[in-house]
């Protein structure tokens, strides 16, 4: 449970996939582009890669009635084991480059939270590094630390985390493929915590003393939280850090051993933050998540098929970061009709508590509902709705309702 590659992105047949594996996995893809070239796994040297698609229309309400929007990620990843490679003893690299072009997607819907969490902030062209690391496995399978260029939110808040089990057929895929941001990054954090695709430069040290706990921690260049754009900048090192820390465990429930799994965690933001003339030295909060498996075997013609629920809750003293607390949960099936057990589906609701000194709408709440199809091979076909009733962007913006469709191919 440390932020490692999940079995999903490393077996060749996927399972359900999180709404942005770009956001939430360290591996890229399913490695099938390096095969192809050539490479073997026991070279210890894998190429792969993703890339999501998605049309938005808002089909009444929000900003921008009728608006739609395009947006397009495409992520070519290298790791190396150079164990397997050279013989370097529990070290490995990775490295990820994303190609965005995108749109203001959210704002046309007058979501602060963002209902697609494809898309940050701008700019909506990048090509960018979105890592550049190194991991060190100090004690084997205990302590690990990873130096470089890397989203935090692999490790970090990772509602959406797998639930890896030494029996397989336990095994939870991607708790959801729901699209809104804050699932990838808690939203009471968004603003200040680095990830996808503003990634933090820094060290993050994984300690995993049992199967069922993990300690997590790691610091960042924090310049995200004074708007700096760290996907399409060097890395600074000027007073501004993002510090955070987390632990989590995980557990089988009752008799037919539902597993489960939990974590909390504390962060703090150094430096002078400003945002429309507030100004606040620092900053912090903390976050809870948790996800669990109700029901197994539902669908006779799927063994696997399962229910799964989520929830996460987080806050912060800040005064200049748009959301001061949030509270978020959803439900997931998984093979739940006919003999498809790769699709899943899910409905999820978030509440954002906003920060009033920036915003005249004190709550913005959002319903998001998806079926995410396998079409074949690693490509799947998501159709999403999402009902904004109050959009925060302004207090007379009405009720917003919009329409996703993603496509995402691994390779």
């Amino acid at each position: 449970m440390s932020g490692g590659g999940s079995a999903e992105a490393q077996a060749p047949k996927v399972a359900s996939v999180s709404g942005n594996p770009a956001a939430t996995d360290y591996a890229t893809g399913t490695g099938w582009l390096g095969r192809t070239l050539g490479l073997r796994d026991e070279w210890g040297v894998t190429l792969g890669g993703l890339w999501l698609a998605d049309t938005n229309l808002v089909a009444a309400g929000g900003a921008q009635p009728g608006g739609w929007t395009n947006n397009s990620a495409l992520v070519i990843g290298l790791g190396i084991d150079a164990e397997k490679l050279v013989g370097w003893r529990g070290a490995s690299f990775g490295f990820e480059f994303l190609q965005f072009n995108g749109a203001d997607t959210n704002a046309e819907a007058g979501s602060v939270a963002g209902y697609n969490g494809i898309v940050g902030a701008p700019p909506f062209q990048r090509t960018e590094l979105l890592e550049a690391w190194y991991l060190q496995e100090m004690i084997k399978d205990v302590l690990q630390v990873r130096i470089g260029r890397s989203t935090p939110g692999y490790d970090f808040g990772n509602v959406l985390r797998p639930v890896a089990l030494d029996d397989a057929t336990q095994n939870i895929p991607a708790v959801s493929g729901l699209l809104y941001s804050p699932l990838f990054v808690n939203g009471s954090i968004i603003g200040a915590m680095p990830g996808y695709y503003n990634p933090g430069n820094g060290v993050t040290v994984n300690f995993t003393p049992t199967k069922s706990f993990y300690f997590n921690l790691g610091v960042y260049d924090g310049n995200r939280a004074r708007g700096v754009q760290t996907g399409v900048t060097a890395p600074q090192f000027n007073g501004y850090y993002f510090n955070i820390a987390e632990i989590g465990i995980n557990w089988l429930l009752g008799d037919g051993k539902h597993p489960g799994q939990f974590g909390i965690g504390l962060w703090r933001q150094t430096g002078l933050l400003t945002a429309r003339g507030v100004t606040q030295e620092g900053t912090g909060g903390f976050y809870v998540f948790g996800s669990q498996r109700i029901a197994f075997g539902l669908n006779p013609s799927v063994a696997k098929s399962s229910v799964s629920v989520f929830y996460q809750v987080g806050a912060n003293d800040s005064l200049t970061l748009p959301i001061t607390q949030y509270y978020g949960g959803g439900i997931t099936g998984f093979g739940l009709i006919g003999n498809r057990e790769r699709d899943s589906m899910g409905i999820g609701v978030g509440v954002s508590r906003l920060n009033p000194l920036l915003f005249a709408r004190p709550t913005e709440l959002m319903f998001q509902a998806y079926y995410q199809a396998h079409l074949f091979a690693s490509i799947f076909l998501q159709p999403t709705v999402t009902l904004i009733p109050t959009p925060g962007l302004s207090p007379d913006l009405p009720c917003a309702l919009t329409t996703t469709l993603r496509l995402t191919v691994l390779f």
